[in-house]
């Protein structure tokens, strides 16, 4: 359960250091003229991917790999691996392309000055933050990714082994 803790942790750190960035919102026919908002925040998938537009602007945030080490001797390591997907709307390609700039460094500035969240998880800064703003040809929505890599809460161990003994069934 741990990577959904830090998913949950990293939702509400994500919506705390966004919220004052409000950006627009694509016009539907119940709503041509919608007022900008902030980012919508989800975890793991979009609720309806087929209606994904209704969407932005939104912060997708992906558990994507975890890794759990226990070598003999040491209490261990665990770390996760997040993706967090980023997603604008402009009719304007620029101001588009600034739109998920500005909403990409300012969750990154947020990260790298907090470090930690959730009394728990820390972003690993010796891995660093890596970015990408894909390509052009997705107007009018602009998508960019963020990978960052969390030292997690180190699971006990039940039982216990020694170094040079292997570990025997029914002991």
């Amino acid at each position: 359960m741990t990577k959904i803790v830090l998913l949950e942790q990293l939702r509400e750190f994500t919506q705390e250091q966004t919220k004052t960035i409000l950006l627009p919102i694509q016009p539907h026919e119940r709503d041509p003229k919608p007022k900008p908002r902030s980012a919508k925040i989800y975890l793991m998938r979009l609720p309806d991917s087929k209606v994904a537009d209704r969407e932005v602007p939104y912060i997708l945030h992906q558990a994507i790999t975890g890794k759990d080490i226990y070598p003999p001797g040491s209490f261990g390591e665990a770390t996760a691996v997040i993706r967090s997907i980023f997603c604008t709307y402009s009719r304007n390609e620029q101001e588009g392309g600034l739109a998920l700039l500005e909403l990409m460094e300012h969750f990154r500035i947020a990260l790298l000055r907090q470090v930690k969240i959730g009394n728990q998880f820390i972003l690993d800064v010796k891995q660093g933050i890596e970015t990408l703003v894909y390509p052009d040809g997705t107007a009018p929505f602009y998508m960019g990714e963020m990978i960052t890599n969390w030292r997690l809460p180190v699971i006990e161990r039940e039982v216990h082994y020694e170094k040079n003994r292997p570990f025997e069934r029914g002991s």
